[in-house]
């Protein structure tokens, strides 16, 4: 299992997009969390495997249906901590 740091640009925040993130990450079964930035972005780290987590990606970049993503940034790894599921961070 390997893990995934992300940084999701655009119009991501009050659209639903955690939410959307949260449903695609159970339905790959994928473990982390997703979490609002105070600057606009949407911060999410997942695990799993390396395939699932390219699928996950492409969800990433898709976003929910208000959403209008600008960009995700990747960075690819090993696992820092063990999740026991996906959760939303709120802060």
């Amino acid at each position: 299992m390997i893990e995934i740091r992300c940084v999701i640009t655009g119009y991501v925040q009050g659209v639903a997009y955690r939410t959307y993130v949260q449903d695609a990450a159970t339905a790959l079964g994928v473990i982390g969390y997703v979490q609002n930035m105070r600057d606009g972005t949407v911060y999410v780290v997942a695990q799993g495997e390396r395939d699932t987590l390219k699928d996950f990606v492409e969800y990433l970049n898709e976003g929910s249906l208000r959403a209008k993503v600008a960009g995700v940034a990747v960075e690819w790894g090993t696992r820092a901590t063990n999740y026991e599921d996906f959760g939303i961070v709120h802060t």
